[in-house]
């Protein structure tokens, strides 16, 4: 069965290529030697989603996410997350105000563009869960009011997988809520090398220039929504999720809303490499980042490599 599509012309014309081009460019001479994962990302913000980064301190999580945020010219706002950390906190409260005689709404830093949640899982789940409404709906609720968000919003949150004292795991209904998931892992011995004789990242990161603005991040994710999937492709995404449900070591396996992550990451795959249609490629180079948090394994493998193990198992007919 032939999945691809045939050749056609570039989705973007040419002066909004050469602006992302730019754009990845820029994220990847700060953030070295992670092609990959900067790519992943970036798939993530033109899906329209949310990104948990995952990794132990000091690999460049916070970069990534100022990266990003100077990179699109997106309004930035960072939460350290803390036990004591309060819903208010991250929403915003009413104050009343004895001058009017009324109360005032304060909005807090949810209000922005491009949100860092650092260490998500050091919070309560109360707290954690003030971000579920923001995330998947664009809006939150205070005093019975909804109040929407700017667009586009987008949740850069990390955690650190070794240290667990004192967190609170998020629940996998939460951590469905963010489209992909990345580790960046230790740079390797080049990028390492630059990065101890070069310029010190924060003032690198003061330095950089928006490349591409809101409008053309819409336009963007407008084109990547269109990304052409063969019926053949869909067979091969239906084939993997049907296996992830079968599978005698998978409890938990993928749902519908994991079948429309994996193709809209798929599609945005696509585009960055400059196709209007997807093929099996990006769908495995995007599955593990997908997946991999969304399934719940039996007998306590690891998920990233269960996700493997389905990617390798599932044949492209």
């Amino acid at each position: 069965m032939d999945t691809r599509a045939p050749p056609d012309s570039p989705p973007l014309d040419a002066e909004l290529r050469k602006r992302l081009d730019a754009a990845l460019a820029q994220v990847n001479s700060v953030l070295l030697g992670k092609q990959h994962q900067v790519r992943l990302a970036f798939a993530c913000l033109l899906a329209g989603g949310h990104l948990l980064v995952e990794d132990v301190p000091g690999v460049g999580k916070t970069t990534l996410a100022h990266a990003l945020a100077a990179t699109l010219g997106l309004a930035f706002q960072r939460i350290q997350f803390t036990s004591d950390l309060l819903p208010s906190d991250i929403i915003g409260v009413s104050v009343y105000e004895r001058e009017t005689g009324g109360f005032r709404f304060h909005p807090g830093p949810v209000f922005t563009q491009l949100l860092l949640a650092d260490e998500i899982n050091r919070a309560t789940p109360k707290t954690q869960s003030a971000l579920l409404e923001a995330m998947a709906e664009g809006q939150v609720t205070v005093d019975g009011e909804s109040r929407t968000l700017a667009q586009p919003f987008i949740v850069v949150a990390t955690q650190n997988p070794q240290d667990l004292a004192g967190t609170y795991p998020l629940p996998d209904s939460q951590l469905d809520r963010f489209l992909l998931r990345l580790s960046l892992d230790y740079p390797n011995a080049d990028a390492e090398r630059a990065l101890l004789t070069g310029e010190d990242r924060p003032q690198l990161i003061g330095r950089l220039s928006p490349c591409l603005d809101v409008g053309e991040i819409d336009q963007l994710r407008a084109k990547t929504a269109t990304g052409l999937a063969s019926p053949a492709l869909l067979d091969y995404l239906q084939a993997l999720l049907a296996n992830s449900r079968r599978h005698p070591e998978i409890r938990v396996g993928l749902s519908p809303r994991a079948g429309l992550a994996l193709l809209a990451c798929a599609r945005a795959w696509a585009l960055l490499a400059g196709r209007a249609y997807v093929i099996p490629e990006d769908l495995q180079a995007v599955f593990v980042a997908v997946a991999a948090h969304r399934l719940v394994p039996a007998r306590g493998m690891d998920r990233e490599a269960m996700a493997r193990r389905l990617l390798a198992e599932t044949a492209v007919e």
